[in-house]
């Protein structure tokens, strides 16, 4: 990448400082092995256990060092933030260890599990707001505030601050791994907080180690503005790794990421539910969306990681296990498993009875079924979902229901319908 000069480069001393500061608030989480992805990879693939941290993600690293930096002025009138997850639980215990008011943003829609943890880690000293739909809402409404009272914003990652609290994440892994170099770090990126300040440390104690930065394939804004070497906003994306999913990566992140990170690489959103599956079935380790990134992006390193040491930091485990059946469904599409279809059905008795006999196999699943009968038409339709086995039973599939006019779509590849499905 194009080597240039950032006007903010968080030193030895300012991250050294926030380790100190951090002593006895935030978890220094472990760094272990982790023996099925090594024996898979051939390889020594360490985890970085973020997810162990009190409120569930490295996010009180940032938060804590930035509120414990202000000056009595500006904790005299007071802290805000907006978030609709992990920052406004790393703001909140800090405000609550601080013993400083703050006031957090969140959108109406947020989850009351979410709304309930921020609570409880803030206890009195944390106000909760309720506004908006989006977070673009929740924090709009919560610059106001700043403006109207002369408080402090706490920004999630664009902060000099909460990039070295956030940096104590690699001064850890230097430290824990001193026994064995470490050759490649794989770490998630969303605003760029924890990229740029951990790409940082390594830059200065380990430059021969690769940092490689994962985002969701569906808000690839680090990757986008690389590439074209200035910050970009992206337009649309797709929130579903909400801890990762940003439409901006901030300025100063993205002027340290560029010239720090090794290399930036997506991961389909599928192949994240995948890994947060296999996680808890295999390991009994429960991951959110971007807690799983590093470890998604594995199988594109699989040569070049061979017989090397490799950190993946797990950055947080607040998953909703309201999203469960979500994740299994996008797990399922990405495997290609689970095939939606328009299917017509004549109007005869027996007609549904023929489709399960003659056309699905014995190990297809029928685990979507919408139908209404419509008088005076030769073939109704239903919106039928099929859970196969193997990828390659789809074919043979759909030629059979062809063969017998049972075929009407296929709706996977029709994004603007299969919205309403999933």
């Amino acid at each position: 990448m194009e080597e240039t000069k950032t006007t903010y480069r968080p030193t030895l001393e300012a991250i050294e400082a926030a380790a100190e500061r951090l002593k006895g608030i935030a978890t220094v989480t472990p760094l272990v092995r982790n023996a099925r992805y090594s024996k898979h990879f051939g390889a020594n693939i360490f985890f970085k256990r973020e997810d162990l941290q009190e409120v569930r993600s490295y996010k009180i690293r940032g938060s804590y060092n930035k509120i414990a930096s202000l000056s009595p002025t500006q904790i005299e009138n007071e802290i805000v933030c907006a978030s609709a997850g992990n920052h406004a639980q790393g703001v909140a215990i800090s405000c609550k260890l601080l013993k400083i008011k703050g006031t957090i943003f969140m959108p109406s829609p947020t989850p009351n599990q979410k709304i309930e943890q921020v609570k409880m880690f803030g206890e009195e000293y944390v106000d909760v707001i309720l506004v908006g739909d989006t977070f673009d809402d929740a924090s709009h409404a919560a610059m106001e505030e700043c403006e109207r009272l002369n408080k402090t914003f706490i920004h999630p990652f664009n902060d000099e601050k909460v990039i070295e609290g956030q940096a104590t994440v690699g001064l850890e892994i230097i430290d824990q791994a001193e026994s064995h170099p470490i050759d490649y770090v794989f770490v998630p990126v969303g605003g760029g907080g924890l990229a740029s300040g951990l790409s940082s440390v390594f830059k200065i104690l380990s430059p021969q180690t690769k940092i490689i930065s994962v985002e969701p394939k569906g808000a690839p804004a680090m990757l986008t503005s690389i590439r074209a070497n200035r910050n970009i906003e992206l337009k649309t994306i797709d929130s579903f790794v909400d801890g990762a999913a940003v439409k901006r990566v901030g300025d100063l992140n993205f002027a340290i990421c560029k010239e720090t990170l090794h290399r930036v690489v997506t991961v389909d959103e599928g192949k994240v539910c995948q890994t947060i599956l296999e996680l808890y079935n295999k390991d009994a380790i429960i991951v959110e969306p971007a807690g799983a990134l590093s470890l998604s992006a594995l199988e594109q390193f699989s040569d070049e990681i061979k017989g090397k040491n490799v950190v993946c930091v797990i950055s947080g485990s607040n998953n909703d296990i309201t999203r469960t059946a979500e994740i299994k469904e996008r797990a399922l599409l990405y495997a290609n498993l689970k095939h939606y279809f328009i299917v017509k059905f004549p109007q005869r008795s027996g007609a549904l009875r023929d489709f399960v006999v003659d056309i699905l196999g014995p190990n297809d699943d029928i685990t979507h079924f919408e139908y209404t009968k419509k008088a005076n038409r030769e073939n109704d339709v239903a919106v039928v979902g099929l859970e196969l086995k193997s990828p390659d039973d789809l074919e043979p599939l759909i030629t059979k229901m062809k063969l017998h006019n049972f075929y009407g779509d296929y709706l996977n590849n029709k994004p603007d319908l299969f919205q309403f499905l999933v």
